[in-house]
């Protein structure tokens, strides 16, 4: 004969082990499923990776026990400039979480009165004793070069003594943490 034979199969559109009697959408399906377990896969990574806790920064921890006074003229090296701001050697430190009124310059001759209190509070609070400047280590610092530091005591009793919840408590300032401040006036 000088024609091959066909094959039993010739004229199917798929052969029979491929097609194995699947409708189309089971077909679809089937070739659906490793790319849904890889993106299934996928994002359980990404949702665990955002709960996962990050580990906490490295924080530095340092004991000031030098005398205080309010900044002016012929004023001391370590002073308080206004309620959120001190002054150590060189440094600019501001308390971090709290907004006291401005007396740099003051919008109002209210601000500057409640300013006043505030750095009087505050140089209270300062010349109590010894206390810790905590922050993280590298120094974080505000727009205007000044660290940012949390000052607190440790107690006779073992509590600890936050500054900023006490110029809170005070109503000399108020919580601040970051954003648009409320005015004074």
């Amino acid at each position: 004969m000088p024609w091959p034979r066909r094959k039993s199969s010739y004229g199917r559109v798929l052969p029979t082990h491929r097609w194995q009697g699947l409708t189309r959408g089971q077909r679809f399906r089937r070739a659906l499923k490793p790319w849904l377990y890889t993106a299934a896969l996928v994002l359980a990574c990404a949702l665990l990776a955002r709960l996962w806790p990050s580990p906490a920064p490295p924080q530095s921890v340092e004991l000031v026990s030098a005398p205080f006074t309010r900044c002016g003229p012929g004023a001391a090296e370590n002073c308080v400039i206004d309620g959120d701001t001190i002054h150590i050697g060189t440094r600019r430190i501001r308390v971090q979480g709290i907004d006291a009124p401005e007396l740099h310059p003051p919008r109002c001759p209210q601000e500057q009165e409640l300013g006043e209190r505030a750095a009087e509070r505050l140089l209270a609070l300062i010349q109590q004793g010894p206390f810790t400047l905590t922050g993280t280590d590298p120094v974080a610092r505000d727009e205007y070069g000044r660290e940012l530091r949390v000052l607190s005591r440790t107690r006779p009793d073992g509590s600890v003594q936050s500054f900023a919840d006490d110029m809170v408590a005070s109503a000399a300032a108020r919580r601040y943490e970051r954003g648009a401040r409320q005015p004074w006036c």
